[in-house]
């Protein structure tokens, strides 16, 4: 069984990171030694959420037949050290909805698998094993 996700070193921290047959481009910024060929692994995680999040909403507009046209959201990292502290989302949508049916939406993008994974109160488990190639 291939794993979902697989980072590859590319040259110094550059990685080519694979996710479901996908590959992105991973570094760090040249101040902390990269060569700022890619986002760093940690700006990820804010990606993953704004994606999330836009698609989390579009899905259950769409099941309730509500239009949205344009979905942005932008996400904002605050962080303590190297490892984000809080995020700020912020969903943008173009769309004739009602301030009930937006604050809907607003309460359903703080449901995105990504956001409860971030904000639960129960730790993600997580096993680091080490093996030889």
């Amino acid at each position: 069984m291939s794993p979902m996700a697989r980072a590859h070193r590319r040259e110094g921290f550059a990685h080519d990171l694979e996710v479901d047959g996908h590959t992105l481009i991973v570094d760090e910024p040249e101040d902390s030694g990269g060569t700022a060929t890619g986002p760093r692994p940690t700006r990820l995680v804010g990606g993953a959420l704004a994606a999330c999040t836009a698609i989390t909403v579009e899905m259950y507009a769409e099941r309730k037949g509500w239009t949205l046209g344009d979905v942005e959201v932008d996400v904002d990292i605050e962080y303590e050290g190297p490892a984000p502290s809080s995020f700020d989302v912020t969903l943008k949508v173009e769309c004739e909805l009602d301030d009930d049916q937006l604050e809907r939406l607003r309460v359903i993008a703080g449901k995105c698998p990504v956001h409860r994974a971030l904000a639960s109160e129960t730790p993600v488990v997580i096993e680091d094993r080490i093996e030889r190639i």
